[in-house]
């Protein structure tokens, strides 16, 4: 799948992911980017998993709908149905174009949650992914890093957990963040680990620079 190397490294656009614990500001750290890239003029697209695509999102609704309890391989093929949507008619697109795309969460969410999270194999989450998206993996990604607490903290702020992920113990939590940080750990090469306690700002401009460095692009501070 996505021969020619790739497709040129999908014309020299940039894939970005998101990816961290409830609570832990990915959102609003996407927006900031956004903000930046723009400034810089660089061509940039933000979406998110699961959803993103027409299809994507009729997906999504089905996997968060809190009054549902999928059994975990539904729920995993569920969420590699709405991410090959996702990819084929939004992310590849925007690549090949040359655009930088900002993804809040995609495959290694669904490594964390179903496969750490949940008790799935992983080994059948990576069947799944090359199934789906044969070589290709984000440029970058960046785990927003926060202990359980914190982020139930935050969450609890918000108001009532308005989805089936966000109303999970905090055993399944802490199992989460450990298995982001395993999935770090393995591939350091694609992934950094931001310390998501610190202030928007802060967390902001170790982004800004954590892109410029590792991707080469220019931003405005």
């Amino acid at each position: 799948m996505l021969s020619g190397a790739l497709l040129k490294r999908m014309e020299s656009g940039k894939f970005i992911t998101f990816e961290g614990g409830e609570g832990a500001g990915k959102s609003t750290q996407i927006k900031l980017l956004k903000t930046a890239l723009e400034t810089a003029n660089i061509p940039v697209i933000a979406t998110r998993e699961p959803g993103g695509s027409s299809g994507a999102e009729t997906i999504r609704n089905l996997l968060l709908n809190p009054e549902k309890d999928w059994d975990t391989p539904t729920e995993t093929l569920l969420h590699f149905a709405a991410r090959a949507d996702h990819f084929t008619t939004r992310i590849a697109p925007a690549l090949k174009n040359g655009d930088c795309v900002l993804c809040d969460r995609f495959a290694d969410s669904t490594r964390a949650y179903q496969g750490y999270g949940l008790g799935l194999d992983i080994k059948a989450i990576e069947i799944l992914y090359e199934l789906t998206l044969g070589e290709f993996k984000p440029d970058l990604t960046l785990i927003l890093d926060i202990p359980v607490q914190i982020g139930t903290m935050r969450l609890q702020d918000r108001g009532k957990a308005t989805d089936r992920y966000e109303q999970m113990d905090s055993a399944f939590h802490q199992r989460l963040r450990e298995g982001f940080l395993d999935i770090a750990k393995n591939e350091p090469e694609r992934c950094v680990v931001i310390d998501a306690t610190a202030d928007i700002d802060t967390i902001a401009s170790i982004i800004r620079n954590c892109v410029a460095n590792r991707l080469g692009l220019s931003l405005f501070k």
